[in-house]
């Protein structure tokens, strides 16, 4: 996508792998149900315990499965996309798909955006189901479900101004701010994109209850009608209607699996087979490339815009998925499997949102002490024996942000009357402006901070009632 493709001219390559996400510890069960994150008188673990031992027989442990493996592919498949040296003084860029195009095909798998859009289509159809049963108007499930998206990002931006404002007035050039930012950033950009499905989930949703299968064949012609313009005409705009054409189709998957009319062995391979073989057409004699992910070496890339490419992958995964779900509930019918799954998903967005901010505090430490640990070849054989080492150094900063801003990533209960439905979706069009661009831009250029940018997502969650004004008074639970 765009930014990662900016990012990567001049530091490295982010790879588009970062497919996420809805609320990423999402339940499909009410939110009074799930166990309290907030007591501190217990363990963290001795929580996902609990809460793992009091999960429904009825819940689809799949679902919360395929996220966290698919949210720590992107956290991994991140840092080791960075191929980075360090010569004459300066970081050397490199990402591994661009130095070794063997690595292409892999994308197919590791690049796992439709899962996330997949998952959260049975995620949000159960969400909205079960609102709509409670007699919960849209106004207050769209903002508990920005509460669980939107907020956390907000320290992350603070943090970043803060660092930013000292960084600039300590000497730091607003170029390497504006890089290192981009990068860190680049979650900000596929969250934006799932805040804005989200947003037209429950009329989706509608659509899917209307017309069923004929709601995915619509959104795979519209797929290609966009394409053909974009691509065929070179009228690059109409190409980013796709952002909405492409992953709203995969959502739909996850509403014909919730509803149960992908039940059977023949329709799933049909699926896997299907999209397997659409893909592999389109990538054989159409223009698209082999790498599912976006490259800065690439004329045309599958991810930005996304292309009727992902729709198909998006086909090929799900019927992955579909496939190997009786293993998998096998799987996460063991306590130890599943318990370990709780205890991602309890801090997966914060996982998600600082992963890259733990890679550039890293990069940062190995200029301070001139490039030790980054003068090693890339894809040479001891790069590849010293990657678990760099996953290792990286998980430690990660970690610890962890530590610090996961209690940001489950808020408390919201009591405040329903919001009028303009509300949150104004908080819609401010966060995904604000991320949007900052993903693109970075958080700084030659005159200092974009203050307007970086406070655009802040103004959306107070000004769409997402978080309360300080001033406003917040009823409490007797």
């Amino acid at each position: 996508m765009c930014p990662n493709q900016a990012a990567a001219n001049a530091m490295w390559a982010i790879s588009t792998v970062t497919g996420h996400i809805g609320r990423l510890h999402d339940t499909h069960v009410a939110d009074s149900e799930a166990v309290s994150w907030h007591n501190d008188s217990i363990s963290f673990l001795t929580r996902a315990r609990e809460m793992a031992g009091r999960t429904p027989a009825s819940r689809n442990r799949v679902v919360d499965f395929v996220r966290v493996l698919s949210i720590l592919v992107v956290v991994f498949g991140h840092w080791l996309m960075a191929a980075i040296t360090f010569e004459g003084g300066e970081i050397v860029p490199g990402h591994l798909l661009e130095l070794s195009t063997w690595t292409h095909p892999l994308t197919w798998v590791f690049q796992v955006m439709p899962l996330f859009f997949f998952v959260g289509g049975y995620s949000n159809a159960l969400s909205w189901r079960s609102a709509r049963s409670r007699g919960e108007p849209y106004g207050a499930w769209l903002r508990a479900r920005l509460r669980r998206l939107a907020l956390p990002v907000v320290p992350l931006l603070l943090v970043w101004t803060i660092g930013g404002w000292l960084g600039l007035r300590l000497g730091l050039d607003w170029e390497i701010l504006q890089l290192a930012s981009r990068v860190a950033l680049v979650p900000t950009w596929f969250l934006a994109a799932y805040v804005v499905i989200v947003t037209l989930a429950p009329s989706l949703l509608g659509l899917w209850d209307r017309v069923g299968w004929w709601s995915i064949a619509g959104g795979i012609a519209l797929g290609v009608v966009a394409d053909a313009i974009s691509i065929g005409a070179d009228f690059v705009p109409v190409g980013f209607l796709n952002y909405v054409f492409v992953w709203a189709t995969v959502h739909q998957l996850g509403y014909a699996w919730v509803d149960g009319t992908l039940a059977g062995y023949p329709k799933r391979f049909a699926l896997l087979i299907g999209g397997f073989a659409a893909t592999l057409l389109l990538v054989s004699f159409g223009p698209y490339p082999i790498a599912m992910v976006g490259l800065d070496t690439a004329e045309i890339t599958n991810s930005y815009p996304p292309r009727v490419t992902l729709t198909f992958l998006g086909l090929f995964q799900a019927g992955l998925i579909l496939v190997l779900e009786p293993m998998l509930t096998r799987l996460m019918s063991k306590a130890g499997a599943w318990t370990s799954v709780v205890v991602v998903s309890a801090r997966i967005m914060t996982l998600y949102l600082w992963h890259l901010t733990a890679m550039v505090i890293v990069i940062g430490v190995g200029l301070l002490v001139d490039g030790w640990g980054f003068r090693i070849e890339p894809l040479s054989g001891r790069w590849w024996l010293t990657r678990p080492v760099w996953f290792l150094v990286l998980v430690v900063p990660t970690l610890g942000l962890m530590g610090i801003f996961g209690r940001y990533e489950q808020p408390d209960r919201d009591l405040r009357p329903a919001p009028a439905w303009w509300r949150p979706v104004l908080a819609v069009g401010l966060v995904c402006a604000g991320l949007g661009f900052l993903a693109a831009i970075g958080i700084a250029d030659e005159q200092g901070l974009n203050g307007l940018v970086l406070s655009l997502p802040v103004f959306g969650v107070f000004l769409g009632g997402v978080a309360h004004l300080p001033w406003e008074r917040v009823p409490t639970a007797a």
